[in-house]
């Protein structure tokens, strides 16, 4: 059975936050089990319901200056991931993030697409954690992203991250090789191998990072933006 991540939506603006919801709802793994407007709903959320395993926070709330907030779930609930959705662009604001530990930091207006993507990689890394009991420094460079490894290195080595299937994996780089030249997107690679676009995007994604294919943006009629792969 699929783990399923539960997802605490921090948001004053309740448009806003009902956009997030239907954003998590529309990636495998991943449900809202909870929508606060305000810090001290927050707190209280956090003190009586099950801890969720990431939490979507911006910082903008209205009853906590700065990252007042993000420093307390810090301190107090270790176990819980953090992703920051928010209009704040300050400098200042990002780099304390960061260095608190975020899992990522997306701005908005949030775009789907690079929503999914934040979310895919999550899983990933998650997956990937709780299948060692220890990480060798590769490993370790793989999650920090400190170094980038060779094409053959990735994709031929026998060591696959944990929900990368070689016999998926090798029958999508069989399909664009015999589409060379067209642009994919996970909902068409998806279609072919008959599964979910989220599942698609996962191991693009994985290809993208092993440097085996590339990744544009294109806009389609109606300006929405779609990620489109094709094999280098």
């Amino acid at each position: 059975m699929q783990q399923l991540f539960r997802v605490l939506i921090i948001e004053d603006d309740f448009r806003v936050a009902d956009i997030t919801t239907q954003f998590v709802g529309k990636v495998d793994g991943f449900a809202v089990v909870g929508s606060v407007k305000t810090g001290e709903e927050a707190k209280r959320w956090l003190q009586t319901e099950k801890l969720p395993d990431l939490i979507l926070l911006d910082v903008y709330i209205p009853d906590v200056e700065g990252l007042e907030l993000f420093w307390t779930i810090r301190r107090d609930y270790q176990s819980i991931d953090v992703i920051m959705m928010t209009a704040a662009k300050e400098v200042t604001t990002i780099e304390e993030a960061l260095r608190a530990g975020i899992f990522d930091y997306i701005v908005k207006p949030v775009d789907f697409s690079r929503f999914e993507q934040t979310l895919t990689r999550y899983v990933d890394f998650r997956r990937f954690l709780s299948s060692r009991d220890e990480l060798e420094q590769e490993e370790i460079d793989r999650l920090t992203g400190s170094v980038t490894a060779p094409k053959e290195e990735v994709v031929e080595s026998g060591d696959l991250p944990k929900g990368i299937d070689r016999i998926t994996l090798e029958k999508i780089k069989k399909i664009m090789e015999q589409n060379r030249g067209k642009g994919w997107t996970a909902v068409q690679v998806g279609k072919e191998i008959g599964a979910s676009r989220s599942t698609a995007r996962r191991y693009l994604e994985y290809l993208v990072s092993s440097k085996a294919v590339e990744a544009e943006q294109k806009y389609g009629d109606v300006g929405r933006p779609e990620r489109r792969y094709s094999l280098l």
